[in-house]
């Protein structure tokens, strides 16, 4: 007699897994969130729920939808065996680029597939992306998780994440209004997000010795491996307070996402093609890590800029009458931004300079 068990797949540790992670999807819901029971077949979200909030602040709103992954970031949480983070990354992969048309994140759903179920390490997975989905303010709806002998190695697992968000029509951020003179707001990235890990491989992991991982590199303030598994940084209730704060106006004309590309091939992604943005390197710090892994190596400045953030998370062009009081507003909220450059007469281009 053969079993389900005896092919690779523990439908008793799908049951625990489903047990373990309940407290933690639980901990995202809100009274708009009508699902019963954890576990269901679909999740329900009321768009007009009880406080009448959506109803107040969206008369014609736009549902934003888009879906995203950690890519390679995954190799190291198999290799530190630390799981509770990882999830942080995906909600941030997709809440980030919600946020950056100007969207209010609703609802997160995730995919996890596993070579073999392993129920606390599952629980610790979720458990980050609920940490990610309060910090975004929006609720886990619903997800799946695949066990999948033979395809997966055993530990090993693969992730996507996918977010649904609303904003007010008129209220939509397009970057069609950026113009020659606007001006360029960085809010900093908390290290290397979950961007450019293939060359983060090729640099700690590939060659004739094979990085420490415990070893706590100069200007850095954890282990390696911890350093490199430093969550993405979550910018959605930060942006979200300066678009709440200038409900009459509109101030931020464009905003982008910094991720694989980094910052000449993310921000023209927003521009119109007759504008550049300059951005002026002097004005942050990049930090520690991004050093290591040029200095190790040998990677070429430009390269850098072209794969990783190298610092700068989020990208915001705003009208230069606002840029002061955006700025304070961020320091009130204990939110870290520099100004990055200027907007100037061009072809759709980024130009770094000193």
């Amino acid at each position: 007699m053969v079993t389900y068990k005896d092919s690779g797949v523990d439908l008793a540790a799908a049951d625990a897994a489903v047990r373990e992670m309940g407290h933690h999807v639980k901990s995202t819901y809100g009274p708009n969130v009508l699902t019963g029971t954890h576990g269901g077949f679909a999740g329900m979200y009321r768009l007009d729920y009880p406080s009448g909030i959506l109803r107040r602040n969206y008369r014609d709103p736009i549902l934003v939808a888009c879906t995203d992954g950690v890519g390679t970031k995954l190799e190291v949480a198999f290799r530190t065996n630390i799981a509770d983070t990882i999830g942080i990354d995906l909600v941030a992969m997709c809440v980030n680029d919600l946020v950056v048309q100007g969207a209010e994140p609703l609802f997160f759903l995730d995919y996890i597939a596993v070579g073999e179920l392993r129920p606390r390490q599952v629980a610790d997975i979720v458990k980050g992306i609920a940490e990610g989905c309060r910090e975004a303010g929006c609720a886990i709806l619903g997800g799946e998780t695949a066990e999948m002998p033979g395809f997966y190695p055993k530990g090993h697992y693969e992730l996507a994440g996918f977010a649904v968000g609303v904003a007010e029509r008129r209220r939509l951020i397009t970057g069609r209004d950026v113009r020659a003179g606007d001006k360029v707001i960085g809010l900093l990235s908390s290290g290397i997000h979950s961007n450019g890990y293939s060359l983060v491989r090729k640099v700690f992991f590939d060659g004739e010795k094979e990085a420490d991982l415990e070893e706590v590199l100069p200007g850095c303030t954890e282990p390696l491996g911890r350093e490199l598994l430093r969550p993405t940084r979550i910018y959605v209730k930060p942006i979200l307070s300066v678009l709440r704060r200038y409900r009459r106006k509109k101030p931020i004309k464009a905003l982008a996402h910094i991720t694989g590309s980094g910052l000449p091939g993310n921000v023209p992604r927003v521009l119109p093609k007759d504008v550049d943005v300059v951005i002026h390197k002097r004005n942050w710090e990049v930090p520690a890590i991004f050093r290591h892994i040029q200095r190790i190596g040998k990677v070429p400045e430009a390269e850098m800029f072209r794969v990783f953030n190298m610092g700068i998370g989020m990208v915001m062009i705003v009208s230069p009458h606002f840029e002061e009081s955006i700025i304070e507003h961020f320091e009130e909220l204990e939110v870290e931004a520099v100004k990055l450059g200027e907007v100037v007469a061009g072809k759709g281009r980024v130009k770094l300079v000193r």
